[in-house]
């Protein structure tokens, strides 16, 4: 299957092209459809020439709905940018295409609809100079009208091409479901429906939930409405769930492999692009979610983000942070999703933000374990960069020239102890390792050195 979100402005047609392309409602509730707009998301899905699916999600495209339209978004790796030919390019359409670009989305295509009202050439002709600069700037685009049916054919075929284009999802990824519907059917139970855009998920799975670490167990699975044992990425899910109360779950959660994620309410982050000014408090969006957030300017580009509450995230997550009060949207992309407290020293901050602008080259595991010294099997496997050539001590990785420095501290420890103590047994272990700084005493064996 594929996936796509919808965008762009109120009433250019969104829901009304879905409708015309899948001969299904994406506008779920009574009042969408008696106003004709939508206010939450949709879904619907139709099939391709090789005999796979494309799956829409429908967002909303009033300015008061942004935040619905970016948990629709978010998990999702193509859109569909609709313009209407008798509306033209509008500041929602603008503001759309912002998120898109913050996002770095960089796949989709552009349809103009209502051909049947307007001459669409006008509106395509422009399209090259609204969307140049941005992450969608390349993107092909049609025109056509639902209603007339008139270029539907096209579209079909655009949208196929532009599927099979799509990178293969990761199907040994670890779980990570955004979750943006949560409700309860009687004699089931809780069901949560999201985009999964790698992985797989098989019915008596153990997951944990992101927010709290609770772990739920898969009772059941849809796609398409099809009862399935075992779902694969990218897909659109309805995972039916054991162990939790759809009151205690709802969109902006996340369903996750265990042990394999970080969970972290503090991130450090890069900003796509240098100069930009961030309130001392903003929203940060990643997947479904939506979280208050806390910054700390670490040098040009660098942030320190603190959220309200944990969150999953791993190294090279884009997140998008949203100024509610100026609308304003940067994109930023995640760095180290565990990192350390900052040392009490002046410059602190700005050596940081050194260190991040020198981490965009891809993932170096040796250089992490080198910046932290010392760090737990456990919380390095969660950053998502692999493991770093050094072996593995009890359970810890110990960078190398932490290791001779930390070394050297021991045979100072050890000289002064005996010049001070001559007829003392020796040190004690815990005593050491303290001094040291060591979180496990088990560490001490390997900065032993031979007297020779």
């Amino acid at each position: 299957m594929y996936v796509l979100a919808t965008a762009g402005h109120v009433d250019h047609g969104k829901s009304t092209l879905v409708r015309a392309l899948t001969g299904m409602e994406p506008d779920r509730y009574a009042e969408e459809r008696r106003r004709g707009l939508t206010i939450d998301l949709g879904f619907a899905w139709m099939p391709l020439p090789n005999g796979k699916h494309i799956a829409f999600v429908d967002v909303p495209g009033h300015e008061r709905f942004v935040n619905t339209m970016l948990a629709g978004v978010g998990p999702v790796p193509a859109v569909l940018l609709v313009v209407a030919a008798d509306g033209g390019w509008s500041a929602q359409t603008q503001e759309h295409v912002a998120v898109l670009d913050a996002l770095g989305v960089a796949a989709g295509l552009v349809v103009v609809t209502r051909s049947d009202l307007a001459d669409p050439r006008p509106v395509l002709a422009e399209l090259p100079d609204w969307l140049a600069g941005t992450s969608l700037a390349a993107i092909p685009a049609v025109s056509c009208s639902a209603v007339t049916g008139a270029g539907l054919d096209e579209l079909r075929h655009a949208l196929a091409a532009l599927a099979t284009s799509l990178p293969d999802p990761d199907l040994e990824a670890p779980t990570r479901l955004w979750i943006d519907r949560a409700f309860t059917i009687r004699g089931a139970g809780t069901v949560v429906t999201g985009t999964l855009p790698a992985g797989r998920i098989r019915v008596g799975d153990e997951l944990a939930l992101a927010r709290t670490g609770h772990t739920v167990v898969v009772r059941g699975l849809q796609s398409m409405n099809e009862r399935l044992s075992t779902v694969e990425g990218v897909a659109r899910v309805a995972v039916n769930l054991r162990g939790i109360s759809s009151e205690d779950i709802g969109r902006g959660d996340a369903l996750l492999t265990q042990g394999r994620w970080a969970l972290s309410s503090t991130l450090d982050v890069l900003t796509v692009s240098t100069g930009e000014r961030l309130p001392a408090e903003l929203t940060m969006h990643i997947g479904s979610a939506g979280l208050p957030a806390r910054t700390r300017r670490l040098g040009d580009r660098g942030v320190r983000l603190t959220v309200a509450s944990p969150i999953a995230v791993t190294y090279g997550d884009r997140v998008l942070l949203r100024d509610p009060g100026s609308r304003k949207v940067i994109g930023a992309d995640v760095l180290d999703p565990r990192p350390r407290r900052l040392a009490r020293q002046r410059g602190a901050a700005l050596r940081r933000g050194v260190e991040l602008a020198s981490m965009t080259d891809g993932p170096d595991p040796d250089g992490e374990l080198r910046r932290r010294g010392i760090e737990s099997v456990e919380t390095f496997d969660t950053l998502g960069i692999g493991r770093p050539s050094t072996e593995p001590i009890g359970g810890w990785l110990l960078d190398p020239t932490t290791r001779e420095e930390l070394s050297d501290r021991l045979s100072v420890l050890a000289t002064d102890h005996q010049r001070n103590n001559p007829l003392d047994a020796g040190l004690a272990a815990g005593a050491v390792g303290r001094s040291l700084g060591l979180p496990d005493h088990r560490l001490l064996a390997a900065l032993l050195r031979a007297p020779w």
